[in-house]
């Protein structure tokens, strides 16, 4: 049985969410909650869902990085995550920080309980909608860098970098610079994606090819 948690701001959309998971037999809802971090962390405590279904009625993109960013979780140790949004400016950025199925809010019955499950079992789900705006947002050749690298990367985003370089982390990092080690994850996200890398390494070796560290 998929132990499944629901997140969602409304009500309404709650009772709709979990009466989807109860038709389903190999689904166990766990528990239904709104999407205040606290409130989610403490769920995610309580219950240790396999996966969250996750609703989001909200427009701006960067509110889905904070709220994860909040949960003060790794990336390994979240719940698989289905997201359910109308705004899928930010779908690669939602993938790199533990999200790992994502549908328009219209989604179907069955695409849901379809999108869960794979989830839970570690795949990736997207709609056809998000691979449409992932594969717009994507550079025309694969691993292209940015124009302005120098530019791109704020002095703080590079004096990360170079701790990274230096084989730190999290935690040291946090330590080292006086900042919540939720900061630390989102200048490192930050800089996975400005470098347009899909790796902590990868982001160093690229960082030391254009001149930003020193290895």
């Amino acid at each position: 049985m998929t132990r499944v948690l629901v997140a969602a701001d409304s009500a309404i959309a709650r009772a709709g969410l979990e009466s989807i998971l109860l038709s389903h037999a190999d689904f166990t809802l766990v528990g239904s909650v709104g999407t205040q971090p606290t409130a989610l962390q403490q769920q995610i405590e309580t219950h240790a869902p396999d996966a969250i279904l996750l609703d989001w009625d909200r427009v701006e993109d960067e509110a889905i990085s904070e709220l994860l960013f909040a949960l003060g979780m790794d990336v390994e140790e979240l719940p698989a995550i289905a997201l359910l949004t109308d705004s899928l400016t930010s779908t690669s950025g939602a993938l790199r920080l533990g999200v790992r199925a994502i549908l328009p809010r219209s989604a179907t019955k069955s695409e849901i309980i379809a999108a869960v499950a794979a989830a839970a079992t570690g795949l990736f789900v997207l709609h056809p909608d998000a691979v449409e705006t992932l594969q717009a947002n994507l550079p025309s050749t694969a691993r292209t860098l940015p124009a302005s690298p120098l530019q791109a990367l704020t002095p703080r985003e590079i004096e990360v970098l170079g701790m990274l370089a230096e084989g730190m982390g999290n935690k040291t990092i946090a330590r080292r610079l006086g900042i919540s080690e939720h900061t630390v994850k989102f200048h490192v996200a930050s800089i996975l994606s400005k470098l347009n890398a899909s790796s902590r390494t990868e982001a160093v070796t690229l960082g030391a090819r254009l001149g930003l560290i020193m290895l």
